[in-house]
């Protein structure tokens, strides 16, 4: 018995554990607005604790102070308006003192006005969208932690679940006026460092607003239980310097340049096959799986599947604009002509799927332009 309870106490001290931050307060930020909410939570902390001590400090000095093996006798009355108008009065001037600071506060976090720069945020399942007002920018966030680590089959990154290949970028010492929403279900998008943590909901637009001081790389993640992959939709802003930020915003729209110009250049056989797996991986193997089996009952199967062998131009069809009423969503906006041709030529030529049929760029981007007419 004993050696075996000593066995035992071996093999946890060999397990490895989870670490987790340990910390009891609400995270200061970085922002103005994050240190007059900090500030602000103190304060009401210091007052309850203030209040606790009053309360608690009376009531055990009265139990101990008259207690019954001392021979105190409980006495019978009640009505003291005195008393009755302390107590009443008391608590509403400790309100009015705790609303004054509050209300700054509160309305300071509600003014959006004046913005340098509006950014659109979207929830999509499992993505942010950000479009930038005015600035023909637009692209998605994804996460990109590898499945392997989520799989336990590596060691977790530092950033574990908090990365992404498209940070939200914007300029530091600017106001940033935020517009989100939603396409599906709600999302909330949070910050902390910012202090913001606003809901995306479908149909309506929310505002909120941000004034960083200072670059540097702040993370946060969605704060709604939003769907199966809740967990993997986080966010990444990258705060850059105004002349930084130019130079990003100038290579952007140089990108959007060069790719409407590569999705009129035809493409291989292999070159579409190569890139289409990528986007399989990154876009669609969540539901439909690496090997293209689906999840039976949840999420349809591609291999073998009358969509990916069948006619091509419903495949198509099903890819840009998705199904009503399903978890298949529309990747028409998501991604662009190049990654939806690579994307279509690989699922009808991938596993079993030898259909050799070929998809080029310029006719989605064919479709893609029609659409927007």
């Amino acid at each position: 018995m004993k050696a075996a309870l000593i066995l035992l106490l071996v093999s946890a001290s060999n397990v490895p554990y989870a670490r987790a931050e340990w910390q009891l307060n609400m995270r200061r930020g970085v922002t103005d607005i994050s240190h007059s909410i900090f500030d602000l939570h103190m304060l009401i902390f210091w007052v309850c604790v203030a209040i606790a001590v009053v309360v608690f400090g009376v009531m055990f000095w009265s139990i101990f102070h008259h207690r019954k093996s001392r021979g105190a006798k409980a006495h019978n009355f009640h009505e003291n308006t005195l008393v009755e108008i302390i107590w009443t009065l008391a608590p509403f001037a400790i309100l009015i003192a705790m609303a004054i600071p509050a209300t700054a506060t509160l309305v300071k976090m509600y003014d959006p006005s004046d913005a340098d720069l509006d950014i659109q945020v979207t929830g999509y399942q499992w993505k942010w969208r950000y479009q930038y007002l005015g600035q023909e920018v637009d692209f998605f966030s994804n996460t990109i932690t590898p499945s392997e680590q989520i799989n336990n089959q590596a060691p977790k990154s530092e950033h574990y679940l908090l990365e992404v290949d498209n940070p939200l970028v914007i300029p530091a010492g600017k106001k940033i006026r935020f517009l989100i929403t939603s396409v599906d279900v709600i999302h909330s998008w949070w910050v902390p460092d910012f202090a913001v943590k606003k809901d995306a909901i479908p149909g309506f637009i929310n505002e909120s607003w941000t004034n960083v001081p200072e670059p540097g790389i702040y993370r946060g993640q969605c704060t709604e239980l939003c769907g199966k992959n809740h967990g993997f939709m986080p966010i990444v802003v990258d705060v850059r310097t105004p002349a930084d930020y130019e130079l990003w915003l100038a290579q952007m729209k140089n990108r959007k340049a060069e790719e409407q110009s590569s999705a009129q250049q035809s493409m291989s056989m292999e070159a579409l096959m190569e890139k289409g797996e990528a986007v399989y991986i990154s876009s669609c193997a969540a539901c439909h799986q690496l090997n293209g089996e689906g999840i039976p009952n949840v999420f349809p199967a591609l291999n073998g599947s009358l969509i990916a062998t069948g006619d091509i131009s419903q495949h198509i069809d099903l890819v840009l604009n998705g199904k009503t009423g399903t978890a298949m969503q529309a990747f028409r906006e998501q991604l662009s002509a190049v990654d939806l041709a690579a994307v279509i030529t690989y699922e009808r030529n991938a596993w079993n799927n030898n259909t050799g049929d070929k998809v080029e760029p310029a006719a989605i981007d064919e479709l893609k332009m029609a659409a927007k007419q």
